[in-house]
């Protein structure tokens, strides 16, 4: 029997066809005989109650975190980001960290670099390469034969598009061939037990560049995402087989590479003013950790007649909900201002928990009042103007008097015996507790 396969992105089909129902190619699709199967036996491997447990340490906590604790042996990671964001910059501290933790040999498959070029980021970045092998080899079948035969402890894969499997008839870096290689990395990992770091690209909305499958199939996803104008990352596990998803680590980005933050909410309320109108505090969850952002806000008389509502790090479509709310439940003249909300520090967050800081500060600018002083402000609005728990709540309120702040303006039903709550039942009292004065 013949199956034909799709050279650009490895679809089959059980004829041939001039174009591929999948990618839309012309003259991609080629068939090829299947022989008969010969019949095997799996091989049974025996349960050790202890191997999960085992996780070789990184050195760098933020990313033992992300990872739920180290890296699993045998794992596959594909670390993707933006470009210029970092990401050969935190591969390079972790081998660093890695060797100096785990005393073992790594191999880095530079598929985009010259070696040349990695010495130069590893002299800015202080990192000393002695325990590790570079290669220019960007065939996969020579890597994972090196793999086998010297078993390093950890391989990095720099990047994926550049590897390619000399047997898949398409280019380096199409949807056939990174599957066909993350494949191939996938079961070497699993077969000789070494943990494989491979750096991917992502698209201009921000996706993996590459077939979705190819998040189902490795073990760990993580983006390193942040503002380029901005020294902050972010470095986020969307999957982990091995932990918790949606952890966070935060660094910063300086001249000899990137460093830990320990203490986030500092980081982005610094350099703040106090007592400005159209500034409020608020508490989002990243993960399992809760840190302090700025939310501002301005209006201003609109010069054309629809007024103007733009976001930084907001979403957009929140915003224009609460504005809706605001109008209509809080009796706030809006119509004709321009609206304008940003998250301090570049940072964007799409907690719900910011609903009522997001209010609050349009409001306070608005009417040029300030929030009460070492105040902040926690809660969902929904649209009959009711202010929502948000979940954590404990945690958030928590962190924040661990900076400083003593006033806690939040929904009722998140009443506790803590000091400092205000209960807000609706967007209505908020802005009275703004003003002073009773609607």
């Amino acid at each position: 029997m013949s199956i034909f396969e799709c050279s650009n992105c490895g679809a089959q089909y059980p004829k041939w066809q001039g174009q591929c129902g999948e990618c839309g190619k012309w003259g991609a699709i080629s068939g090829q005989e299947n022989g008969n199967i010969a019949e095997s036996e799996a091989k049974i491997d025996p349960y050790t109650q202890n191997s999960a447990a085992i996780r070789l340490k990184v050195g760098i906590s933020e990313v033992e975190s992300v990872l739920g604790g180290g890296i699993v042996p045998g794992s596959l990671i594909l670390l993707t980001g933006d470009p210029g964001i970092g990401k050969s910059t935190l591969v390079c501290q972790i081998i660093d960290s890695f060797c100096c933790q785990n005393q073992g040999q790594v191999l880095y498959v530079a598929g985009e670099e010259s070696l040349s070029q990695i010495s130069m980021r590893m002299s800015r970045i202080k990192s000393n390469f002695e325990r590790v092998s570079f290669t220019s080899e960007t065939g996969i079948s020579p890597v994972i034969n090196f793999i086998k035969k010297n078993k390093p402890s950890l391989v990095v894969v720099d990047s994926i598009q550049t590897v390619f499997d000399e047997k898949t008839d398409s280019a380096p870096g199409s949807p056939a061939q990174i599957r066909a290689v993350c494949g191939m990395m996938l079961s070497s990992a699993k077969q000789t037990n070494i943990p494989i770091i491979a750096i991917g690209h992502i698209t201009k909305e921000g996706s993996f560049a590459g077939p979705q499958t190819l998040a189902h199939m490795v073990d760990v996803v993580l983006y390193l995402e942040g503002d380029s104008l901005y020294n902050y990352r972010l470095l986020r596990s969307v999957k982990n087989r091995f932990g918790p998803t949606n952890q966070v680590g935060v660094f910063t980005m300086g001249g000899d590479g990137l460093c830990e933050v320990k203490n986030p909410s500092e980081l982005f309320l610094s350099n703040r003013k106090e007592n400005m109108p159209g500034s409020v505090i608020s508490v989002i969850v990243e993960g399992v950790r809760p840190f302090l952002v700025e939310i501002q806000a301005l209006t201003n008389s609109t010069s054309y007649g629809y007024p103007k509502r733009a976001a930084s790090g907001f979403d957009l479509s929140r915003l224009e909900l609460i504005l809706a709310v605001l109008q209509r439940r809080g009796g706030l003249k809006l119509q004709s201002q321009d609206v304008f909300v940003n998250i301090a520090g570049g940072l964007r967050a799409k907690d719900p928990a910011l609903d009522l800081a997001a209010a609050l500060a349009i409001a306070s600018s608005l009417s040029n009042l300030t929030v009460p002083e070492k105040s902040i402000a926690i809660g969902e609005i929904g649209l009959a103007g009711e202010i929502r728990p948000v979940s954590r709540f404990e945690d958030r309120v928590s962190e924040a008097r661990r900076v400083g702040f003593e006033k806690f303006l939040c929904p009722k039903i998140n009443s506790t015996k803590s000091q400092g709550l205000v209960m807000i039942d609706n967007v209505t009292n908020a802005i009275e507790i703004l003003t002073g004065q009773k609607k």
